[in-house]
């Protein structure tokens, strides 16, 4: 009964842990906008339109559905993300791309209303009650053909435009911020062209780790001796060190934790009668044992 109440406590703790899906909207972020689309990213129908691209900056996933976006002020319910469809849920530091065609019957992430290039364009997105504000921005009019409008880096509060190279991409559904190069790379590959530091330093690493886990398991291995060594000497009733090393109380011999293996086996896999739980393991003086003698695994020819 134990046993079952355990696993059924373990499963409710991983299902807590692992499978919670944060459902609050706050960490949602108006990430990237292009207004005029001539030759950039494509919808799944082949067509160039304007796009709207949503970031999650929080660490659990989140759900849009329900949530609104609009590009006008007074009318804050302008488009309402269906409900129903599991691609709306957006994991951790991940994107949503929504198409402003104003064809919305073309699916969830197509809304109703279109971007005006001549002019500047707020967009605006709202909680599922309608009312609370989640995130807003104001595209300035005269945007480039296939420049977007983005946060320098994904959930940043700094705006610019992008689209000129040299880290200044525009990416739809991924990073605002693409690296070309790795400076850390470059610099091992300037002054370690051979690649001798790079093997001394991992070498270093994982001597250093198997130190510290020698170290680690030694200092726990001495702890439990020195614990149990207590505990001998506090059944049996001693109070001196010294005595208690003469008796070797809480030191165990191979064959005593060979028996207390057995039986633990024995108990855990219901292979024994039920049986009172005590263990009880007497010394004797004499090393000779029938279990190990080798008199029992000669062969004894028969007599004639």
């Amino acid at each position: 009964m134990n046993k079952k109440r355990i696993g059924i406590l373990i499963a409710l703790l991983a299902v807590v842990c692992f499978g919670v899906k944060a459902q609050s909207t706050t960490s949602l972020k108006l990430n990237e906008v292009l207004v005029v689309n001539e030759q950039n990213y494509q919808d799944n129908y082949g067509v160039h339109s304007a796009w709207i691209e949503i970031f999650n900056t929080s660490y659990a996933t989140v759900d849009l559905k329900g949530c609104f976006l609009t590009n006008d002020k007074s009318n804050p319910k302008k488009y309402s993300i269906p409900k129903g469809d599991v691609l709306t849920q957006i994991k951790p530091r991940q994107h949503a791309l929504f198409w402003a065609d104003g064809i919305p019957s073309r699916g969830t992430f197509h809304i109703n209303f279109t971007l005006n290039p001549s002019e500047s364009n707020y967009i605006a997105l709202y909680d599922s009650d309608g009312r609370t504000l989640i995130d807003e921005v104001t595209i300035p009019a005269g945007q480039i053909a296939d420049h977007s409008y983005a946060r320098e880096e994904d959930g940043s509060s700094k705006w610019a435009v992008k689209g000129f190279g040299d880290h200044s991409y525009v990416t739809p559904s991924s990073n605002n911020m693409t690296i070309d190069k790795n400076p850390k790379i470059e610099n091992f590959r300037e002054n370690d062209s051979i690649g001798i530091g790079m093997a001394i330093t991992a070498m270093s690493v994982v001597f250093c780790g198997l130190i510290l886990l020698y170290l680690s398991f030694k200092f726990v291995g001495n702890m439990a001796v020195s614990l149990s060594k207590r505990n001998a000497m506090k059944a049996a009733g001693i109070t001196d060190s010294e005595e208690a090393d003469k008796q070797n109380l809480g030191t165990n011999s191979a064959d005593e934790i060979a028996a207390i293996s057995m039986a633990m086996h024995e108990y855990l896999n219901d292979a024994h009668d039920l049986e009172d739980m005590i263990l009880t393991i007497n010394r004797v003086k004499r090393t000779y044992s029938p279990w190990s003698s080798k008199i029992y695994t000669l062969r004894q020819n028969p007599r004639s």
